[in-house]
């Protein structure tokens, strides 16, 4: 196969060439300008788009085993394919919840014929009820990757303290939800003047920030790897800068939507139960917050938190809806929107947020952009126009705040497993 016309993007290229790329059995044979076509060679021109190693996406919701209704690994991945991503870490509540190995096999054997590579999370306490702790070297052997509870926090300390002691011996990061939930509940929104006005209850910042300053103290106490799940105030950011500069072993990550809106959308889309997530959208001082973390390095990683739910779940009232929104489609074009046409990153420091963060946190293969090398790769474009309807969404559940949005930048195609997805709009 020979893919024309690419500006290839990685830690060593800038995008600044244009090449074309031979691909043998799922291998880089050639890179090089003005390549020809053999006599039955498939060729795709893509036409100066850029590439590079395949982008990452550390923090998703596939949802199965037990919510397909929601979601299946077959239209996560798609999901994930059309947003650029050719890998992607799933956490672990499902039902069964995944704390035991057999769970953890069943997600990857259902992947394994997919182009997009799926690891498993594995639950830190079984059945993520935070009482005792899973087989944590057995869900190791078996295929996982982190250690988490999401969708809750690890609440006991002393749980989190054997955790992260575990973590430390296996090498392996614990992802935490970060909310203290007797600070947090029974919050809808951000706790602030918007949700004062519309009358909801609010989920303030302090309940993230203080469950954060637990687990740093615990990863110093410790030796663990503790790694902050969707990051969302300027004060937890400020926590993680602080842990860092004394060489405490913490990572983070934020959320696309977390650098982009703010919980003021909730009253201007008048309760559209499509903004509601959690951790909640915060101010626009947390939003910048945000930003300024990805370019000092506090915040490692760019994830979405895809968190699908059915039609019936979201079309309800604002206090009754379940938190959480898709996000491996847009992605990119709000990474594009906020850093990159800002100038606040360029394109090789935004590829360390997506293919290489991500994977040197969870002790994974990065994919090269280099002849001899396995073949993943992501394509894409930032200049591209278009409109994220509902006929564009890959994921089985619709639940997004950006749904008739006119977005710039786009993921043109993936190419991994020896597979080209290439992403046409409908």
């Amino acid at each position: 196969m020979l893919l024309k016309n690419v500006k290839p993007v990685s830690n060593s290229h800038s995008g600044s060439e244009t090449v074309d790329i031979r691909i043998e059995e799922g291998v880089i044979k050639e890179i090089g300008a003005d390549l020809k076509a053999g006599k039955s060679e498939e060729t795709h021109d893509f036409g100066g788009a850029y590439v590079s190693p395949g982008w990452m996406d550390m923090h998703v919701h596939l949802r199965e085993p037990g919510f397909e209704h929601k979601e299946t690994i077959k239209t996560g991945c798609d999901a994930a394919a059309f947003g650029g991503f050719t890998a992607v870490a799933c956490m672990p509540n499902t039902s069964p919840a995944t704390h035991t190995r057999d769970v953890v096999e069943y997600i990857i054997k259902k992947a394994e014929k997919l182009p997009v590579d799926v690891h498993p999370i594995a639950c830190v306490t079984k059945e993520r009820k935070g009482k005792s702790i899973a087989e944590m070297a057995d869900l190791k052997e078996g295929g996982a990757v982190a250690f988490s509870d999401d969708g809750d926090p690890v609440y006991d300390s002393q749980v989190m303290r054997v955790a992260l002691e575990y973590s430390s011996m296996l090498g392996m990061p614990i992802i935490n939800h970060e909310e203290d939930l007797a600070l947090s509940r029974p919050g809808h929104m951000n706790e602030g003047k918007v949700a004062t006005r519309l009358g909801l209850d609010g989920t303030p910042g302090i309940a993230e920030e203080v469950m954060i300053a637990r687990d740093i103290m615990l990863a110093e106490y410790t030796g663990g790897h503790i790694h902050v799940a969707h990051i969302s105030t300027k004060n937890a950011v400020d926590l993680v800068r602080q842990a860092k500069k004394k060489g405490i072993n913490v990572t983070t990550e934020v959320c696309a939507h977390h650098f982009d809106l703010t919980d003021e959308e909730i009253e201007k889309q008048h309760f559209d139960t499509n903004f509601k997530m959690h951790p909640p959208l915060r101010t626009q001082e947390d939003v910048d917050a945000m930003v300024d973390g990805l370019v000092d390095g506090t915040i490692d990683a760019i994830c979405t938190d895809h968190a699908p739910h059915a039609i019936e779940e979201k079309e309800v009232e604002f206090i009754y809806a379940p938190n959480g929104i898709i996000g491996l489609e847009t992605a990119w074009s709000i990474t594009n929107k906020r850093l990159l046409q800002t100038k606040k990153l360029d394109l090789q420091q935004l590829m360390d947020k997506l293919v290489y963060k991500p994977r040197e946190i969870l002790n994974l293969e990065i994919p090269e952009l280099k002849e001899g090398a396995k073949a993943n790769l992501t394509f894409f474009n930032t200049d591209e126009e278009w409109t994220f309807t509902s006929k564009n969404v890959r994921s089985k559940s619709k639940n997004s705040p950006y749904l008739n949005t006119k977005l710039q930048g786009r993921a043109v195609g993936i190419f991994n497993k020896g597979q080209l997805v290439l992403n046409e709009l409908r």
